[in-house]
């Protein structure tokens, strides 16, 4: 199984080396691209004022977060709910930026590049030309919006989980991802539990009688009778 980390940053500004800092973390795990319902979210203490214009996009103010954790009571947490799995973000170097930032002024280590997905960039490649903003990659593959009035890490996290997986074959891989695996270059079906009430019979006894009786009269070398007469 592959694990994987869908997550989202919202920020005080765009540069992460130039003083802004993180104000929300949104992640979400996903097990063969399908969200598994485990889920971290943290509002965050940026420790420094948050621009107007920012608060008009994000919905976060320094009255709103002046009693939430600072960066350095969460990161274990962070670090604990990520592991070692690869994390997906929609531009992924700038959430990137963020959080190799506030991880070096930890002195913790901080994450290679090889850790990460992204999703823009994916799309771009996928669609040329085409317009590549979460919003715009939501509206493309019909994943709703309505839960969002604002941009929320968390909330942004659960919608790229879904644009993720359209960019990967889409939703059909739902079923192929639990209808059979690859063992030894075959395809092998899992076992499937007995139906709880067992369906009633189709065909009558004349009808089993009459299909037995039509078998009987083809030769031996049909595919009929090599597979025990289905």
């Amino acid at each position: 199984m592959a694990r994987e980390i869908i997550f989202d940053t919202e920020t005080t500004g765009f540069h992460a080396q130039g003083g802004d800092r993180i104000t929300e973390l949104g992640c979400v795990e996903v097990i063969d691209m399908i969200p598994t319902g485990r889920d971290y979210r943290q509002l965050i203490n940026p420790e420094r004022i948050i621009p107007k214009e920012v608060t008009q996009v994000t919905g976060h103010t320094n009255e709103m977060l002046k009693d939430c954790p600072k960066f350095h009571q969460i990161a274990d947490d962070f670090i604990e709910f990520v592991g070692d799995s690869v994390m997906v973000a929609h531009n992924a170097p700038f959430d990137m930026g963020f959080i190799n930032m506030e991880m070096a002024r930890l002195g913790k280590p901080t994450y290679p590049v090889e850790r990460f997905k992204d999703t823009a960039a994916m799309a771009r490649t996928r669609f040329p030309g085409a317009p590549a903003s979460l919003d715009a990659l939501c509206k493309r593959f019909n994943v709703s919006l309505e839960s969002r009035t604002k941009h929320g890490a968390l909330i942004d996290a659960y919608l790229l989980a879904e644009v993720y997986l359209e960019l990967n074959g889409g939703r059909e891989r739902r079923l192929e991802f639990h209808r059979s695996q690859h063992e030894a270059g075959k395809v092998v079906f899992p076992k499937r539990p007995a139906r709880p009430n067992p369906l009633a019979p189709f065909s009558t006894t004349e009808e089993h009688e009459a299909h037995k009786a039509f078998l009987a009269g083809l030769p031996s070398e049909t595919l009929w009778q090599k597979l025990g007469g289905l």
